[in-house]
């Protein structure tokens, strides 16, 4: 059985690594979600760019993402990393 996505959910670009943000909300017909990337901000990202729900982490698939929300991806963990 698929798990729900869930507002708060932690968001990642793979298992193993640091989150990038969190689902802010989850549209009703759950084409759709809003998520927040750190250092970027809310960007709306089609259900079909998520590879795996479990856990409560929503893992996504890079290959389906817009070149906005990949580029805020790279810029999520900038802060921390400042060098």
């Amino acid at each position: 059985m698929a798990e729900t996505i869930e507002e708060g959910a932690l968001v990642f670009v793979a298992d193993g690594e640091d989150g990038i943000g969190s689902v802010r909300k989850v549209m009703a017909d759950e084409s759709t979600l809003v998520v927040y990337i750190e250092n970027g901000g809310d960007f709306v990202i089609p259900r079909a760019a998520v590879r795996a729900v479990h856990s409560g982490k929503v893992i996504l698939d890079l290959d389906k993402l817009s070149r906005p929300v990949l580029e805020a991806i790279g810029n999520a963990r900038k802060s921390e990393y400042p060098h």
